[in-house]
């Protein structure tokens, strides 16, 4: 018994070295072998396929949150702000630029959301931000759809697939799902704490979407695509999973 005990513990051990060396052997795609990569990419299908929108993530008071938030990565921060002239450029359908600046945005709605911020590092805080609902401002401005009305009147099937955003200097760039990006609690930030964003945190705006981890909350955001196909994204092209999400 205890030598077919052995005998089975060796084989499985085998199996794991040889299954090892085959992944480390098979062709790279967006940083990590193909079969990783199917793996990431199918977790993403089964995760999404039970994504809500209606569900939030559970909300705090703003006494829970810290006094000042973890400021953690300056990826595509590397150049000086000039907030005085900073803009937004938006991207829809053929092609259509819209230009958005601070003022607009602060003329929506404002809406704080404070949730526990997650980092794929494995720490995590009570954060306290506010700005403008992400869906709002799809709303506003009628971005988000092929046919270019407003997408609270159109079917999801209507919807781009994805956004990307990327930093002004192109340094740092995320994909993002629609749905997650349409989610109530997703927003355009430009205060932290009741007070102006620094710019270790973003300023003058950046992306607080309390259903993905961390790496997808882009700091000073200056581009915004929509495409049905997953924009490039700074995190998953070097091994991660694009989806991000829990």
């Amino acid at each position: 018994m205890k030598l077919t005990s052995f005998a089975i513990f060796g084989l499985y051990i085998l199996a794991v070295i040889l299954t090892f060396r085959w992944v480390t052997h098979q062709p790279n795609k967006d940083g990590i072998p193909v079969p990783l990569r199917n793996t990431l990419s199918f977790n993403e299908k089964f995760f999404s396929a039970f994504f809500s929108g209606k569900r939030a993530s559970k909300a705090f008071k703003p006494a829970d949150a810290v006094g000042e938030a973890r400021k953690n990565g300056m990826y595509g921060l590397e150049d000086s702000l000039d907030a005085a002239n900073w803009k937004m450029i938006v991207i829809h359908g053929n092609n259509d630029t819209l230009t958005v600046t601070l003022d607009d945005l602060k003329k929506m709605p404002k809406t704080d959301v404070i949730f526990d911020f997650k980092c794929i590092e494995g720490w995590s805080q009570v954060t306290h931000w506010a700005g403008v609902r992400f869906s709002d401002f799809a709303k506003y401005y009628k971005l988000g759809t092929k046919s270019g009305s407003k997408i609270e009147d159109n079917p999801s099937s209507d919807w781009y697939k994805y956004a990307g955003l990327e930093t002004p200097n192109g340094n740092y760039f995320v994909g993002i799902d629609m749905p997650s990006m349409m989610q109530p609690q997703t927003i355009l930030c430009y205060e932290v704490n009741g007070h102006a964003l620094p710019v270790e945190d973003g300023a003058p705006l950046r992306l607080i979407i309390p259903v993905k981890y961390g790496v997808k909350h882009l700091k000073r955001i200056g581009k915004i695509v929509f495409a049905d196909l997953p924009p490039h994204d700074y995190w998953a092209e070097s091994g991660y999973d694009y989806y991000a999400g829990f």
